[in-house]
């Protein structure tokens, strides 16, 4: 969203208070990573009568300012996590949601290696430090049930429709491994503008890419115990 974008968006999710308990944005929330589009973005959101929680995304990231966009965000009520999560009340239970953006490598048997020029270590260690900050998120919950939220995907079910060569920048199984290795209800992430909104992991953890041009609509509604 750019700053040209204010009021685009609010009527959208005016009544979604009737229909969620919590909003989940998964990142991109701004086109080029300004101060000025995170309070755009701030706006748009705030005061919509539920939590609103939230990652970053690569396009955040452009303008070399995450920590001011992240905190402009929470001025305005937003929960912006990185390598972190909350625990929601809400209906009587607890829902965790842990939170970070994550990065690229690819997939089993067609990903990134560690090894070689500084370049690639370089990239597959920033693999491996964003699984990391993710699994940080989640064993710091302690809640009913659990949400990975991210930008990039954990898995490549989600990515069809997306042009083979460039899943290894659109998500990284290291991000999968971690929701695996724990009690996750559910993983959303974005990203991918071009692929499928339904996957799942190796473990079975459903996976939901909720890219606006792939769900096709503001938000799609999703009700934990009955994903599938």
């Amino acid at each position: 969203m750019g700053v040209q974008d204010a009021g685009a968006c609010r009527a959208a999710y005016e009544d979604i208070a009737d229909h969620a308990d919590v909003l989940l944005l998964a990142g991109d929330l701004t086109r080029l990573g300004t101060v000025e589009e995170a309070t755009t973005v701030g706006e748009e959101f705030r005061d919509l009568g539920l939590p609103v929680v939230a990652v970053l995304g690569n396009h955040d990231h452009q303008s070399d300012h995450p920590d001011e966009v992240a905190s402009v965000l929470a001025d305005r009520g937003m929960t912006v996590l990185e390598g972190s999560g909350v625990v929601l009340e809400l209906a009587g239970q607890t829902l965790g949601i842990a939170g970070a953006k994550g990065f690229g490598g690819g997939f089993v048997g067609r990903s990134a290696s560690n090894f070689g020029e500084p370049e690639m270590k370089a990239f597959v260690g920033t693999a491996i430090r964003a699984a990391d900050a993710l699994r940080v998120g989640i064993e710091g919950l302690a809640a009913d049930h659990k949400v990975a939220l991210t930008h990039y995907s954990p898995v490549a079910d989600t990515l069809a429709g997306e042009p083979p060569e460039i899943y290894a920048f659109l998500g990284s199984y290291l991000l999968a491994q971690v929701i695996d290795e724990h009690e996750v209800d559910l993983a959303v992430h974005g990203h991918a503008h071009h692929g499928t909104e339904h996957g799942r992991t190796d473990g079975g953890v459903p996976v939901r890419n909720v890219a606006r041009p792939v769900i096709g609509r503001a938000y799609a509604l999703y009700h934990l115990g009955s994903v599938s």
